[in-house]
């Protein structure tokens, strides 16, 4: 589905992912400093870092490898025969190492151990709902939007309102799950808690599958048979 040789879309994913999760990691670390203990304060800011970069990295990336930076988003592509299962593993992989580079460059530009791990409990049922909607929601996002230039901004969007409306401020990436687990710091989350967040974002992931092929049934299938929404390179291709 990518005109891009496999190497140049890696090394897309590879430093969206970097500069994704340094975004989420260095404005906490920042927002709590400069916040005055203001929780609500620190959030909001955080949010708006988040949003700038989504919008940012998804419009400067998304022509070369469909800007995922998450495995959610691969394996929907994969499940939806738009990827195949090669490319999808090696996206992960590149996803989660860059990610865990992210924190730890974050770390680095704030003076902060390189290696921590997170004590900041995030589990529950509450938690586990929040992580399935925000991931579920996402997905949706990326398969119905219906125009190219719409996906930066719809993404960025819907992230951005999740980290709101949504008891556990919207991870919806088990790449950056695995990468907040090792900063003990505002974006923190315990490794114990990470398998929780990971299994309900991906069961939202593939609960939005479904109901994406009864509300949008075009992109999915035409009546050749193929995607009719293949040419969509540009912004998140899944």
């Amino acid at each position: 589905m990518h005109a891009e040789p496999l190497s140049r879309r890696l090394l897309a994913e590879g430093i969206g992912s970097v500069l994704l999760t340094a975004t989420v990691v260095g404005s906490g670390v920042m927002a709590q400093r400069l916040s005055g203990g203001n929780a609500a304060l620190a959030l909001l800011t955080n949010t708006a870092a988040t949003i700038a970069v989504l919008y940012t990295l998804i419009k400067l990336f998304g022509h070369i490898s469909g800007a995922h930076f998450n495995p959610a988003v691969s394996v929907i592509a994969a499940l939806r025969g738009r990827m195949s299962w090669r490319d999808t593993g090696v996206y992960t992989g590149v996803q989660v190492f860059g990610c865990c580079v992210g924190t730890l460059l974050a770390h680095l530009m704030f003076a902060l151990p390189l290696w921590e791990l997170s004590t900041h409990v995030r589990s529950g049922p509450a938690q586990w709902t929040s992580e399935g909607i925000a991931t579920g929601g996402l997905l949706l996002v990326v398969i119905g939007h219906r125009r190219t230039e719409d996906a930066a901004w719809m993404v960025a969007c819907w992230i951005g309102a999740a980290y709101w409306f949504t008891a556990s401020t919207s991870f919806a990436n088990p790449a950056i799950t695995i990468a907040r687990s090792l900063t003990n710091t505002f974006a923190g989350i315990r490794p114990l808690d990470a398998p929780g967040f990971i299994g309900a974002q991906l069961t939202g992931a593939i609960a939005a599958l479904f109901i994406g092929r009864l509300l949008f049934p075009s992109a999915h299938i035409d009546a050749s048979g193929e995607s009719a929404d293949r040419d969509r390179r540009e912004a998140l291709d899944v």
